[in-house]
């Protein structure tokens, strides 16, 4: 009874290798060292049952001292089964696969071809592995231009900060003074342009005259930095002039600003009816004024000559 079972036995391996060495492949087709792979052994078709699948947990799992074995499935068919050997190789060559045991039956005799992406063959008829000479450097184009451009834009901007901490603030001081002003004489000329409108629709002539009054004072003390909305006509003739050293008309000085709001306070309070050129001139005057001032505003200030000087080139 032994020796019929030991040749049964003998018999099955015979078969199933002779079978197996037939209808294996390998997927991929190649592998290298490390690369994740799939042995397949196809089988004759046999009745329809579950798969059985093998994992590193179940007994009589294979193991190999080269070879890490993740899972094994056998897939039973009538059209034909198959046996599916998931393995990771670790070393290059023709490897054996260890005798496999999956529901009562034995695979043996599989082999795998293993590559390695390391030249083996040696260097200079040699058997050692030797590294190669390092690469040359490589002359980029536009290397040059982006490193020196780099630290020119690094000089720039310390020259840049240098500038600021030094003369930066005066200069922006004087950037936002002259911004200001700007807006101020643009604001002024818009409400002179409005009430212009006010006075061509047949608005009321005491209310143009009040609102022409008021924000021409509040202009000039904005400008002068003095309160000029509490002064008199007649104080406005000692109020110090705006632009005296930049070449401003001699005829819109302060003794102009005393006889503007003089006749405007007189038409305002007056009494009787108010005509349109009256309003029109007093228009027309703020809007000339405003111009000649703005002028003079964009000039620059002409230094007075030493008194010592101008005795010398008198003498």
């Amino acid at each position: 009874m032994k020796k019929f079972f030991y040749l049964f036995f003998l018999l099955t391996c015979i078969v199933s290798v002779s079978f197996a060495q037939n209808n294996v492949w390998l997927i991929p087709r190649i592998i290298y060292v490390g690369d994740p792979a799939t042995l397949v052994v196809s089988m004759p078709g046999s009745q329809i049952a579950d798969d059985i699948i093998l994992t590193s947990q179940s007994p009589n799992f294979p193991a190999d001292a080269n070879i890490d074995f993740h899972r094994i499935v056998l897939e039973k068919r009538i059209t034909g089964s198959r046996l599916l050997i998931e393995f990771t190789a670790f070393v290059p060559g023709h490897l054996e696969i260890p005798v496999i045991e999956i529901g009562g039956e034995y695979f043996s005799g599989l082999t795998v071809t293993v590559n390695s992406i390391i030249n083996t063959s040696g260097v200079l008829g040699t058997n050692s592995l030797v590294l190669s000479r390092s690469a040359s450097p490589l002359a980029m184009p536009g290397t040059s231009l982006l490193l020196y451009g780099t630290m020119a834009a690094f000089v720039l901007l310390f020259l840049l900060i240098l500038w600021f901490i030094l003369k930066g603030r005066v200069f922006i001081k004087r950037f936002i003074e002259k911004w200001k002003r700007r807006q101020l004489f643009s604001f002024m000329k818009s409400i002179e342009r409005r009430l212009l409108k006010i006075l061509q629709k047949g608005g009321d002539k005491r209310n143009i005259l009040d609102k022409l009054s008021m924000e021409f004072r509040i202009f000039l003390s904005i400008l002068t930095e003095k309160n000029c909305r509490a002064m008199t006509a007649r104080e406005f003739e000692l109020l110090p002039e705006i632009y005296p050293q930049r070449g401003m008309d001699n005829e819109y000085t302060s003794v102009f600003l005393a006889n503007f709001f003089r006749r405007c306070d007189e038409v305002r309070f007056c009494g009787g009816e108010l005509e349109n050129q009256t309003v029109l001139q007093l228009l027309a005057d703020l809007r000339l004024y405003i111009a000649a001032l703005e002028k003079a505003a964009r000039k620059k200030p002409v230094e007075e000559k030493p008194k010592a000087a101008l005795q010398g080139i008198a003498v």
